[in-house]
């Protein structure tokens, strides 16, 4: 089966820097076509394709996680932070538009604890290679739902 529109794509990759310092790897299933599940430049160049194809895409700060968002780095006491909580976890707070959003704790300094709630690799470059490894039809409820369910999709 190629993949096309409504179909549940399953993927090892591999992230790395342009330089090719290793940065993330493992196996993902999405949804292909235009749902937001996968780089729209990775999805492009896997449109077509069959089990088994291998790529590698190049990825332009804008055509991955985007530019770094300075407003979105945030000092709170750390009076006003839950117990618990270490560097490198996550809370919840109201971001700009004051949806919720995720918060990457990054350092805590004395009385004060750093916040960002840019993606880790927000602001840099990608490479992107990936082996497609199954596809298959989508059920109704993943298209309904925007993404893939079971193993390396979506939990419920």
């Amino acid at each position: 089966m190629n993949i096309t529109q409504d179909t549940a794509v399953t993927l090892n990759y591999k992230v790395t820097s342009p330089t090719g310092q290793p940065l993330d790897q493992g196996t993902l299933a999405y949804l292909h076509g235009g749902y937001d599940n996968i780089f729209a430049k990775v999805e492009a160049a896997l449109a077509g394709q069959a089990a088994g194809f291998a790529t590698t895409v190049d990825l332009a700060v804008d055509d991955a996680f985007g530019p770094r968002d300075e407003s979105l780095v945030r000092v709170i006491p750390k009076s006003e932070f839950p117990p618990g909580v270490k560097v490198g976890g996550h809370l919840q707070g109201p971001g700009a538009d004051g949806q919720p959003q995720s918060f990457r704790v990054v350092k805590i300094k004395g009385p004060e604890v750093h916040l960002d709630g840019n993606h880790p690799l927000a602001g840099q470059a990608l490479r992107f290679a990936c082996k497609v490894v199954s596809v298959r039809a989508a059920s109704v409820e993943e298209i309904a739902h925007r993404h893939v369910h079971g193993a390396h999709g979506h939990h419920h």
